[in-house]
């Protein structure tokens, strides 16, 4: 018998909850989190996860500790990470070495028994200075998959949500949007989706300063009735959620107007709209740069343009600027960044997980998750299925 998504979230869950009783120093229970002041914000850092790991890691950090004066613990394997601090003049900057002699690649498929079997790795022991209150926020580079298992089974879940969501900021023609679920789960149910649209929401209000975002559903048409059988259950759910501002379906090409604040989606379609969105502005990006290069007039106007030009590539449409997305829905902020990032990134990644714990992201989720709201949600999606 084939294994269905469902059930191996189920035997991951099981796998983590073993792992969390066995490693896990969080001794506090529902959405109260033990933590430092913040005052002085910690964030952890795996030195070791990504592509360009440690050097592009450990360059970032120390941008964030020297421009941001946030505090950082660079997690990972001690005379790596030594080595290239070496490089940089960092007498005085809030920075530290937390040892976590393994490390979980892209090699690992299963990431969920990868956090198992590897306690020690670096993105996991990141996610353990979180759950004991040693750091406020966590940054990875490395895979998605092994630190949202990393996540889930070190901080838990928010109560009241079944699945966490990635929420990635994106850019529009008027102000950037939040769009959730970005990767975290490949198979989503209207329920969970829900879920994500209330977070996305919260989310959106601290982050971007709006006092009542508009919340879209990812469709293949605007008309109510439009898509599959999930999208229109999750539509139907979302009309009876009385705490966000749901506006109906948006269809992709819309989004560059700012149809939305907030865009919700199952993991699988949000994660492949958020790369081909990435790839189509690099391509626009390539294409533009071909064409003003392939004369002397195009040139000089290309020249007369360039503020221009380096505006929309390094400002504008520059994912690094972002740093990366933050996991919702569990106890504790998690950010994680792009595979490629470079130091510009990380450095944004960590200011991100500054700013989500000096908002106090977690703890307006979990105050904003009213008993009665997610027993109707619920009720709702049985009638739906």
């Amino acid at each position: 018998m084939s294994n269905s998504p469902n059930r191996n979230f189920k035997r991951a869950v099981i796998r983590g909850t073993r792992f969390l009783k066995k490693h896990s120093p969080l001794k506090s229970s529902g959405n109260n989190i033990k933590k430092k002041s913040t005052e002085d914000i910690v964030i952890a850092v795996d030195a070791m996860g990504g592509d360009n790991a440690p050097h592009e890691i450990i360059k970032g950090a120390v941008r964030a500790a020297r421009e941001f004066n946030i505090g950082v613990q660079l997690v990972g394997q001690v005379d790596r990470i030594s080595r290239e601090l070496a490089k940089y003049e960092i007498k005085n900057l809030p920075i530290e070495i937390v040892h976590a002699p393994d490390v979980i690649g892209m090699e690992d498929k299963q990431p969920a028994r990868a956090v198992a079997k590897k306690p020690d790795a670096s993105v996991v022991v990141t996610m353990r200075q979180v759950a004991s209150g040693q750091a406020h926020g966590a940054v990875s580079a490395g895979s998605t998959g092994a630190a949202g298992a990393s996540a889930l089974f070190c901080l838990g879940r928010i109560n009241g949500i079944d699945r966490p969501g990635i929420a990635a900021t994106v850019p529009t023609t008027k102000g950037d949007m939040i769009l959730i679920d970005a990767g975290a789960n490949v198979d989503s149910s209207a329920l969970q989706i829900g879920q994500h649209a209330l977070m996305g929401s919260i989310f959106a209000s601290a982050i971007l300063g709006l006092e009542n975002p508009r919340v879209g559903l990812l469709n293949i048409g605007e008309e109510p009735g439009k898509g599959n059988i999930a999208s229109k259950q999750t539509f139907n759910l979302l009309e009876k959620i009385s705490s966000i501002n749901f506006v109906g379906n948006v269809e992709g090409r819309t989004l560059s107007d700012s149809f939305c604040d907030v865009l919700v989606a199952d993991g699988f379609v949000g994660n492949i709209f958020l790369k081909t969105l990435e790839g189509s502005i690099k391509m626009t990006l390539q294409v533009l740069h071909e064409e003003l290069t392939k004369s002397i007039e195009m040139k000089m106007g290309a020249f007369m343009c360039k503020p221009a030009f380096r505006a929309i590539k390094h400002e504008r449409l520059n994912y690094a600027k972002y740093g990366g997305a933050v996991l919702l829905g569990v106890q504790g902020v998690v950010v994680i960044a792009h595979g490629i990032s470079n130091d510009f990134a990380i450095m944004n990644a960590i200011k991100l997980a500054a700013d989500s714990a000096k908002m106090q992201i977690v703890e307006k989720i979990g105050n904003s998750l009213k008993a009665d709201e997610i027993l109707a949600m619920k009720e709702a999606a049985k009638e739906n299925s």
